[in-house]
């Protein structure tokens, strides 16, 4: 696996000499943010979990600063944010809003749909469409940060346990192949 994965990293020298990225050169040749180990692949696929709710293009930069900010793998990140793309944002997004409203007990409302265009002036139903996203507003904001949250916790868990599992079988084949077995 890991070598698989490094073919597909750019070099270090790549981004050294790349005049986008040569400011924080220093910064993001850090070791711990490419170090391949169960600390840094469960802490880089919580923080994609997490970013990968983060509205549109600012996913990929959100998870950068994070695995800055914690020294975790900056490519398993990145790459765990594509979690969200245009086929799974909608649910993702009502199912927060389902947990947001769950949270402010207000689970007894149904999810309104947006107002129709109808018989109304444009400018009356731009006015009644940013009503209804204002209406939707806390409890998607907090049903986002609650699903990002446990959707990182759990992820975390998993990858520590996954590897946990996978080095205790390396462990018993090694033995077993020493002892002759």
């Amino acid at each position: 696996m890991r070598k698989i994965l490094k073919r597909f990293l750019p070099k270090h020298e790549t981004i050294r000499s790349n005049r986008w990225l040569r400011p924080f050169a220093s910064t993001l040749l850090h070791p711990r943010l490419w170090h391949l180990n169960r600390h840094s692949a469960a802490g880089g696929f919580a923080v994609g979990l997490f970013c990968g709710l983060i509205p549109g293009p600012l996913q990929a930069g959100a998870a950068a600063i994070c695995c800055v900010a914690f020294r975790v793998n900056l490519p398993l990140a990145i790459i765990t944010t594509l979690y969200s793309n245009p086929v799974t944002i909608v649910p993702l997004y009502f199912l927060a809003y389902e947990i947001g409203s769950w949270a402010m007990g207000i689970n007894g409302q149904e999810f309104a749909p947006p107002p129709e265009l109808g018989e109304m002036t444009l400018i009356a139903w731009g006015g009644a469409l940013v009503d209804w996203m204002a209406g939707l507003g806390k409890p998607l904001g907090l049903g986002l940060i609650l699903l990002a949250a446990t959707l990182s916790l759990l992820g975390y868990l998993t990858v520590k346990a996954a590897w946990r599992i996978w080095l205790i079988r390396t462990w018993h084949a090694r033995r077993t192949h020493r002892n002759g077995g």
